[in-house]
């Protein structure tokens, strides 16, 4: 691998949504990038979920918490709270992020939230806010192939309710993913 993978903080607006967690948690397995989470990020994608599927157990969020650390364990943030109170960001509940990023060394922050981490707080640390969607684009342009085949494994991995491609990208579609999945769209024959 020629480029140097990013160092990304996933906030937990997109480790909540199934089939993107998915396929950025198989980019880090596969080394395209490098991931940042902790746990205060996990409790809050949990928390959101479980609120939404109340039939669901919190234990099976708390076993995918677990199976993403265990497969990434150099993806956990510690030892980030004593930033917190440098900063002043729009929602003050996400500065524990920002103090992640900082502590984790990440270069960028994956998040749906954009307008809550303005660039004037996030310039100064070297850190930049990018949406999922424009963040997977740029991973394909840096790893075409790698990143097509990491997606096809992030499909191929679930098991149980395997969807067809076609299916797949849809759902991709609806969690927002429009820009990467016209890419994924033009790439299907690679995909089978």
């Amino acid at each position: 691998m020629a480029s140097k993978p990013p160092v990304a903080v996933y906030d937990a607006c997109v480790l909540y949504p199934f089939h993107l967690r998915n396929i950025l948690i198989q980019c880090a397995f596969d080394g395209l990038v490098d991931a940042r989470w902790t746990d205060d990020i996990h409790a809050e994608w949990i928390r959101n979920l479980a609120a939404n599927s109340p039939g669901t157990p919190i234990s099976r969020f708390e076993t995918t918490r677990d199976k993403m650390k265990a497969a990434l364990p150099e993806a956990d943030v510690t030892n980030y709270q004593a930033l917190i109170p440098a900063f002043s960001l729009p929602d003050p509940d996400d500065q524990h992020v920002l103090a992640a990023a900082i502590a984790g060394k990440a270069s960028v922050i994956v998040t749906w939230n954009l307008k809550d981490f303005p660039a004037s707080e996030l310039e100064p640390h070297r850190v930049a806010c990018i949406s999922p969607d424009d963040f997977l684009v740029g991973l394909h342009s840096t790893f075409p192939d790698l990143l097509i085949d990491s997606v096809k494994r992030a499909r191929q991995n679930l098991r149980k309710t395997l969807p067809s491609i076609d299916e797949f990208l849809t759902a991709l579609e609806h969690q927002g993913l429009t820009a990467f999945s016209a890419i994924l769209r033009q790439k299907v024959a690679e995909m089978a």
